[in-house]
Formats: structure tokens, C-alpha cells, sequence
């Protein structure tokens, strides 16, 4: 079996599909993919493409190499993205060439469903507590929300105090027991960071998200002083090389690796292995579309240390287009209780609907996140 082509197809609301072809009829699906950045992926990944035309698409880990050693300049969003991309494709053939699930190929099942969360809130976020409870009505057990705006390098006490109100109205209207995820999305700077856990602890998150900026994660040593609530990050690192000093400090209690950001599905899997041996947990980075969250349960259904499991159905992102509007079957993420189960179909578990993902790619999309500027006319973060 050789690779004869590749194909990609930019569909709202922010994605980017790779379809891998070969020569035996067989095809393998990926999302390579940085939002806001899709045509540059695009690029990088047909540079990739010459390489792999006539090669056998089985021998994973030896392309992975060559696409990441090959080349003398390493890693970054970019480059790892569109590795990503092409290395689910080729787990999603590959599992089509045996008739088994990608999970299957790695060890196995360690569990036959995971939990995930939902989101609420937007971008600014606004009466969470009502979406926070229309989401626990629908079954789920966990969401996660935008923690705050902008917030300068030293806020004003009611900045403060409007994110404490958020979050407890949500734990007033949900109850003790489900779990809040509080995302601060690298817009808190480090001052305000540890003034922000501090009184966040008593509503007991579920985790505190990229307290700040991946750049600064040398800060988080300072931040885990100020709080007991599990600190998560990791959807801005890449490959097993990103994680090892954050592992290694210790002060990260869930890493975030994004399956279409970080390396892939193998390299995530390695990445999970080296958290585990560091008693620290798993819970994978996906506000994306269908192939990325497919590549991610296949990661979740064999990982032990893997606790719950982003997804972006409803998401602020998705209006117009969402996360089941591209699949063949919808109901093979099936949602109950807070749980969503594994897909069992061979490679990665989905059937695209190519048809759909055409007349999308029609349209295409532009997708760019905001700039955000505080009151002085400086750039803030978004």
C-alpha cells in the first residue's frame, strides 16, 4: 500500500481536514490544524506531503521522525500541527488496513467511556450560572469557563471580585459536586494570578487552566502556593520535549496536550507516559472539530491517567457549523451521564461525511481570534 494523495479541505467554523489517500482505496482522515492560522498549516503540511507520495503509510513512527528530525529547525505550532494532522490520518488508515480501533493498535482498552466537560460562557463570559445549569440538565457533570476579560498586570478589586461572583453563582446553582473547570486562558499575569486562586479556592474548581502564559510557566512554582485547587495546562506545549520540564518541576497536576497541536496521537500517548510517571493526569486539550476529538478518545481509551475529555459541541466557536455536522453517523459520540463512549469502528472510529466537508470547503471560513486592547489602547491578552 502506497500514499497517492492528499487533500484538504478549510470548513467552518475554524477547521482544517486532511484527507491521505492511497493506492489500495483505503483513506485516513486528520485535523491539522492552528486556529486562526489555517492556510499557513495548509502550506506546511504540502511540504510534508512530497515526502510521503509513494511511501507506505503503515511505517508510523518512521515518517514521524523523518517529518520532525528531517529538518533542522523543530517543533512550534506550525510544524507540530500539521505533523499532527498527517500522523491521525495515518492511525485512521492504518486502523481501516487492520479492522481495529486505533486504541486497540496501543495497548488496548483501559476504559470503555470517559467524562467530559462543556462548555459555557464565551469569550466574555456572561449568565454562566443559567448556562452552567442547562448544561447539567442535559446530563453532563463537568463544564468549564472562560475565567475572565482582560485583566491588566495589576486589576482593580472588582475585577477581581466580578470572576469570584461568576463562579459563585455557578457552584450556588450546579451544587457541591460538579466540576468546574476555570479557564484563564494566559490572560491573567502572574500578580493577578495568585490573588485569583487564592479566592477562587473555596468554590473548589475543578481546575484552575493556564494560570498564565506558557511562556511564564516558571511562575506556576509561585501560584501553586497561593492554592490546593489542581493546576492544568499544556495545549500551548509541544511534542514530549515541551512537557518534560513542566513534568519535571512538578507543579502542573493535569497537562493538557492537544492531539492536533502536540505531535499526534503516538506522540500524546508518550506524553501521557511520562505524566504518569509523575502521578500526573491527563486531560486532553480539544475546543476543535470531529477528527480531533475521535483522535483524543482513541488516546483516552487507552490511558490509564487520562480523567476527562474536552469537546466543543455547543461551544461559543461553533455557531453556524458544529461538531457533528461533518459526520456520517452523529450518534458515534454518544453522550450519557456525563460520559461520551469510545468509538469501536476501525482506525479512528468515525465515518466523515466527505459530501458535507465538500460543500462546506466551499465556503470556507477566515477565522481569527480577536485583539484585544485594555482601556489605555495597549494589547492585552486574549
Amino acid at each position: 500500500m502506497k500514499i497517492t494523495g492528499f487533500t484538504l479541505y478549510k470548513v467552518p467554523p475554524r477547521w482544517l481536514f486532511l484527507k491521505i489517500d492511497t493506492d489500495e482505496g483505503i483513506c485516513g482522515w486528520g485535523e491539522p490544524i492552528v486556529e486562526g492560522k489555517a492556510d499557513t498549516v495548509a502550506a506546511c503540511v504540502r511540504e510534508m506531503e512530497e515526502y510521503l507520495i509513494g511511501k507506505d503509510p503503515l511505517a508510523i513512527e518512521d515518517h514521524w521522525q523523518v517529518l520532525y528530525r528531517g529538518a533542522f529547525y523543530r517543533g512550534g505550532p506550525v510544524l507540530m500541527s500539521a505533523i499532527s494532522g498527517i500522523e491521525q490520518a495515518l492511525w485512521d488508515m492504518k486502523g481501516k488496513y487492520y479492522q481495529m480501533p486505533v486504541y486497540q493498535m496501543l495497548g488496548g482498552a483501559a476504559r470503555s467511556k470517559i467524562r467530559v466537560y462543556s462548555w459555557i460562557g464565551g469569550d466574555r463570559p456572561t449568565d454562566v450560572a443559567a448556562a452552567a445549569k442547562e448544561k447539567v440538565d442535559a446530563g453532563f457533570t463537568a463544564v468549564k469557563m472562560n475565567a475572565t476579560e482582560e485583566m491588566n498586570y495589576i486589576d482593580t478589586t472588582s475585577s477581581v471580585e466580578a470572576v469570584i461572583n461568576r463562579i459563585a453563582a455557578i457552584r450556588e446553582a450546579v451544587g457541591k459536586d460538579i466540576g468546574i473547570g476555570i479557564d484563564f486562558h494566559g490572560r491573567v499575569h502572574k500578580t493577578m494570578a495568585k490573588t485569583l486562586v487564592k479566592e477562587l479556592e473555596p468554590y473548589r474548581p475543578m481546575f484552575i487552566e493556564e494560570p498564565v502564559l506558557p511562556e511564564n510557566n516558571e511562575a506556576l512554582r509561585e501560584i501553586a502556593l497561593h492554592t490546593t485547587a489542581p493546576i492544568a495546562t499544556g495545549e500551548r506545549q509541544y511534542t514530549r520535549w515541551g512537557f518534560k520540564q513542566l513534568l519535571t518541576d512538578g507543579y502542573v497536576d493535569i497537562i493538557q496536550p492537544d492531539l492536533s497541536h502536540a505531535g499526534g496521537i503516538l506522540e500524546c500517548k508518550k506524553i501521557a507516559a511520562m505524566a504518569e510517571a509523575f502521578d500526573v493526569a491527563v486531560a486532553p486539550h480539544c475546543p476543535l472539530g470531529p477528527i480531533a476529538l475521535a483522535s483524543s478518545l482513541q488516546l483516552d481509551a487507552c490511558t490509564p491517567n487520562a480523567i476527562i475529555q474536552e469537546q466543543s459541541l455547543g461551544i461559543h466557536y461553533n455557531e453556524g457549523s458544529d461538531l457533528l455536522d461533518y459526520l456520517t453517523d452523529p450518534g458515534v459520540f454518544h453522550y450519557v451521564d456525563g460520559f461520551v463512549d469510545i468509538p469501536q469502528g476501525p482506525g479512528l472510529g468515525i465515518e466523515v461525511n466527505e459530501e458535507a466537508v465538500k460543500e462546506a470547503a466551499r465556503k470556507g471560513h477566515n477565522w481569527r481570534n480577536p485583539v484585544w486592547r485594555y482601556e489605555d489602547g495597549s494589547v492585552a491578552e486574549w
